[in-house]
């Protein structure tokens, strides 16, 4: 695990050397150096790729250049040395995303109804083959395998995207396909070891439960319609990367770490919806919903909604708000004691949000509220300063 430290104060204590010191903070600059590096070389690619293929406009013009540049980029490769490797990564990535994208453009321009059928099985091949070569090597090198394993898997998942669309899925079978597409984004994420295609997983995964964001004019939005199912699911995902955390080598528990954290986001922001509406548990699963189909009038609907209501399990907003803060207070405190700042990060600055919203929602004009608070917080951070110094002796 990666931890903080404040090097120049380590000297100071002499801890460790002024070497060691340099030491370190060069390694964590060619880190950084090197993620600015790569994200500047990905996004070229993808900017280059998708632009010669719209400006060509042209199936067997983007099908020739792009062969000619993946060819030149794996003649670079294999002739070429050190110096020269980063042009042919670029060579023959964007030949390569010329190919498999301009293929799929084609397909789905002018052959929609055939593109699934060739889509799903073309991209799971180029992505198998990829992710074949960049487990055991050979081919060519791993920047160019790791990415044209997530072309196959774009490739493979709009197939995916485009059959359920002509099918008109719904029911439980959408909840299936994005968990499909959640398991698929984090195996490649951590075939490649890229985390941000990792972290692209927790977005399907909560859809499962309808739980997205949406945009209109100057404004976006999230959106929860079952925030305590969606917090038991992001609960039951943080708890299991946690576990998986510990018990992983470093290269995969990073990859479980970012997606505890973001599990953890998604869950507070689905507890701040219930915090300001409440939560009729299931009512958009298993509760009444409107019949397009058929006459059924508003109050014929509304009925049935109240009925549901009457016998189903309610949490109340105010309920929710408690609920939210205790949880966070543990999970902060859990954090710290543990060595966790994503989630402790992410825990500190929903309290905020928490706090903020509640003083304008609920409490604006109940000074006794900050009194109890107020007075609350005392004990409860003498009780962590307590703890905490009860774990170290024990550590000792």
């Amino acid at each position: 695990m990666h931890s903080l430290a404040d090097t120049r104060q380590l000297t100071l204590d002499g801890i460790i050397t002024e070497e060691q010191a340099r030491i370190i903070e060069a390694r964590a600059r060619e880190a950084m150096v090197a993620l600015g590096i790569n994200s500047l070389l990905s996004a070229g690619i993808l900017a280059a790729t998708l632009g010669t293929i719209f400006w060509l406009a042209s199936a067997p013009a983007v099908a020739v250049f792009g062969s000619v540049l993946l060819g030149a980029g794996l003649l670079i490769l294999a002739r070429a040395g050190q110096l020269y490797r980063m042009f042919g990564n670029a060579a023959a990535l964007i030949g390569a995303g010329m190919l498999i994208g301009g293929a799929g453009i084609e397909l789905l321009d002018k052959y929609y109804d055939l593109a699934p059928t060739i889509m799903l099985p073309a991209g799971a091949l180029v992505a198998l083959i990829a992710g074949r070569a960049l487990l055991r090597g050979g081919l060519t090198t791993r920047f160019v395998q790791g990415a044209i394993l997530l072309m196959g898997l774009a490739l493979h998942l709009s197939g995916l995207a485009v059959l359920t669309e002509q099918w008109q899925a719904g029911g439980a079978v959408m909840p299936l396909v994005y968990a499909y597409t959640a398991i698929l984004l984090a195996l490649a994420g951590w075939a490649t070891d890229v985390r941000l295609v990792t972290a692209l997983a927790i977005v399907p995964f909560a859809q499962m439960l309808s739980t997205s964001t949406s945009y209109f004019h100057a404004a976006y939005v999230f959106m929860s319609p079952e925030p305590t199912l969606s917090i038991l699911q992001m609960s039951a995902l943080v708890v299991a990367m946690v576990w998986l955390g510990n018990r992983l080598p470093e290269r995969s528990a990073r990859h479980s770490r970012i997606l505890a954290t973001l599990g953890f986001v998604v869950a507070n922001l689905c507890a701040l919806v219930g915090s300001l509406w409440g939560d009729v548990v299931g009512q958009t699963i298993w509760g009444p919903g409107y019949d397009w189909t058929t006459d059924m009038s508003y109050e014929e609907y509304d009925a049935a909604r109240q009925a549901f209501e009457a016998n189903a399990f309610v949490i109340s907003a105010n309920a929710y708000s408690i609920l939210w803060a205790i949880a966070l207070i543990a999970v902060i405190a859990w954090a710290a004691q543990t060595n966790r700042r994503a989630l402790f990060n992410a825990g500190v600055t929903f309290a905020a949000i928490h706090a903020y919203t509640q003083m304008f929602e609920s409490f604006a004009d109940e000074p006794l509220a900050y009194v109890i608070g107020g007075f609350a917080a005392i004990p409860l951070a003498w009780g962590m300063w307590r703890l905490n110094a009860w774990l170290a002796s024990r550590s000792a």
